[in-house]
C-alpha cells in the first residue's frame, strides 16, 4: 500500500520506504485507456473467478480462463486446463492466448498455522504466480492483475515473521511482483483483498456461507468466539477493483488495499445473518477456538480511491441481504474446486 509523502519518496503503511513508480516505466501501456479486448482468468472457477468471468461476459469481452479440471462447456468462455505451477503449460497457455490482461485469482487461501501447509501454499500461491508473471512478461504490453491479501499486512512490523503458510506466500507473490515490474518492466498491480463475500461461494466451509446454510437448514453453526474484527468488502465490489486495476494507468506497479476500511466482529456478521435470514437457531459461539496469531486487519481505502479510483459500495447488511438470497435459491449445492 503506498502513500506518497511530501518528500518525495513512497512508504508502505508500517514506514518501510520503497522506490516510486516512475512515470516511464511503462510505456506501451500508460496510454492504454480504452477498454481491453482479452482476457485471461486465472481460477476462473473459483468464488472471485467465476464473478470476474460472469462480468466480463456480459461487457462482451473475449474471455480467457484457466481451471486445473476440465469444466464444463460454456459459449462465452474459452477454458483452459492447465496447472500453473507447471512453468512450461503456463507458457503455452500465455502465448496461445496473448492476452491484454491477466487476472490471477488462482491460489489456495488456508490460515491454519501448520507446517503440512507450507510446500502446498509455495506451489499454489508462489510457484504458480512467478509462473504466471514470467508468461505474461513474454506477451508484450500485457498487463497482469495480482490478488494478493490484507494477511500480507500482519507479518510487515520490523522484526516480524509470517504468521502462517499462507501469508508467507502472498508476501512472496507480491515480493516476485515487485521484481517483475523492476526487472521485466512488468505492468503489475497488486491488490491486497479483504474478506472476501458473497453469492455463489463454491467453498461452503467459508464463514459467511457455512453460518448461512447452518441458519436456512435450522442447524447451530459452531464457531470460534467470533471476537475477532475484520474488514468484510463484498465480492461485487471487489470484480469492480479488479476491472479497475486492469485500465486504469495510475495503479500501474503498486500494491493497493481493497476493503471498506471498516472493521465488523464475526459475531456481529454472524448476528447479522441471524438477522436476515430471520432465523430463531443460536449459533455456538466458542465451541472452536480462536486461531492463535489472528489480528484485526483493516483496508487503508485511500490509497485505492487515489490511483484506481475505486471504493466499496455495498454495505455489510446489504451484501449479507444480497447473499442470503442467493443462498435461499440454492439450498442444495455442490462444492466446486478452483
Amino acid at each position: 500500500m503506498r502513500l506518497d509523502d511530501p518528500g518525495g519518496e513512497t512508504r508502505t503503511a508500517v514506514g518501510c520506504v520503497v522506490t516510486p513508480v516512475p512515470s516511464s516505466l511503462f510505456p506501451k501501456v500508460l496510454d492504454m485507456r480504452s477498454e481491453p479486448i482479452r482476457y485471461l482468468v486465472t481460477g476462473g472457477r473459483g468464488f472471485i473467478g467465476r464473478h470476474v468471468v460472469r462480468r466480463l461476459i456480459a461487457r462482451g469481452a473475449d474471455v480467457h480462463a484457466t481451471s486445473r479440471t476440465q469444466p464444463r462447456e460454456q459459449a462465452d468462455v474459452r477454458w483452459w486446463c492447465v496447472d500453473l505451477a507447471d512453468a512450461k503449460a503456463t507458457h503455452t497457455v500465455m502465448q496461445a492466448v496473448r492476452p491484454d490482461v491477466v487476472i490471477h485469482l488462482a491460489s489456495r487461501a488456508e490460515g491454519a498455522r501448520s507446517l503440512s501447509l507450507v510446500v502446498p501454499m509455495l506451489n499454489d500461491n508462489v510457484v504458480t504466480a512467478v509462473n504466471v508473471m514470467a508468461a505474461a512478461a513474454d506477451v508484450p504490453g500485457c498487463r497482469v492483475v495480482l490478488a494478493g491479501s490484507l494477511e500480507e499486512h500482519s507479518d510487515l512490523e520490523p522484526g516480524s515473521g509470517a504468521r502462517s503458510p499462507y501469508s508467507a506466500s502472498k508476501i512472496a507473490a507480491t515480493t516476485y511482483a515487485t521484481l517483475f515490474r523492476d526487472i521485466a518492466q512488468l505492468p503489475v498491480v497488486v491488490l491486497r483483498l479483504a474478506m472476501v463475500y458473497g453469492p455463489d461461494d463454491p467453498h461452503t466451509t467459508r464463514l459467511v456461507p457455512y453460518v448461512v446454510d447452518s441458519f436456512l437448514h435450522g442447524a447451530a453453526p459452531a464457531l470460534s468466539s467470533g471476537a475477532r474484527r475484520i474488514d468484510w468488502v463484498y465480492v461485487d465490489d471487489v470484480v469492480d477493483a479488479l476491472l479497475a486495476a486492469a485500465v486504469e494507468p495510475a495503479a500501474l506497479g503498486r500494491v493497493l488495499d481493497i476493503g471498506t476500511g471498516d472493521l465488523a466482529s464475526i459475531r456481529d456478521a454472524v448476528s447479522l445473518i441471524a438477522a436476515v435470514t430471520g432465523t430463531q437457531v443460536v449459533p455456538e459461539f466458542g465451541q472452536l477456538p480462536d486461531r492463535p496469531g489472528d489480528r484485526d486487519l483493516v483496508a487503508d481505502a485511500e490509497p485505492a480511491l487515489r490511483y484506481l479510483g475505486w471504493s466499496a459500495r455495498t454495505s455489510l447488511r446489504a451484501g449479507i441481504e444480497r447473499t442470503v438470497e442467493w443462498h435461499a435459491r440454492h439450498l442444495s449445492r455442490p462444492a466446486v474446486s478452483a
